[in-house]
């Protein structure tokens, strides 16, 4: 079992920027990979970010275009996703997730094991 809880949201204007955290407990967490997603109203939840679970390796969706940074520190037992230059279209509900099989399509969903409760990420322009 894994826990997740995000942290760190809440409401800007566009060109800000936040750090959203997660915090995990149970398994060891340095022995899996973590991602990032977001769900906008009406929208189907996407892929935004993942890293491996050393934190050597890095992927973003495309449209993250340098704006978006991911890191983890596994002594702490947290993950974080480092946003910029926020757009209203940023608007969202973000989720951290725990893939513990380490699978190479980090983009899928479907890939991921135990998820967060999600955070609240509010860009007016």
């Amino acid at each position: 079992q894994v826990q997740l809880v995000e942290s760190g949201g809440g409401s800007v204007q566009a060109g800000d920027s936040l750090r959203l955290s997660c915090a995990a407990s149970g398994r060891t967490f340095s022995t899996y990979a973590m991602g990032w997603f977001r769900q906008a109203p009406g929208k189907e939840r996407e892929f935004v970010a993942a890293i491996s679970r050393s934190g050597g390796t890095l992927h973003y969706a495309d449209w993250v275009k340098d704006r978006f940074t991911i890191s983890r520190d596994n002594a702490k037992n947290m993950v974080y996703l480092q946003m910029n230059s926020l757009k209203a279209e940023d608007t969202a509900v973000y989720y951290c997730a725990a893939d513990l099989a380490n699978s190479p399509y980090y983009y899928s969903r479907l890939q991921y094991d135990y998820w967060g409760q999600g955070t609240q990420v509010t860009v007016s322009s």
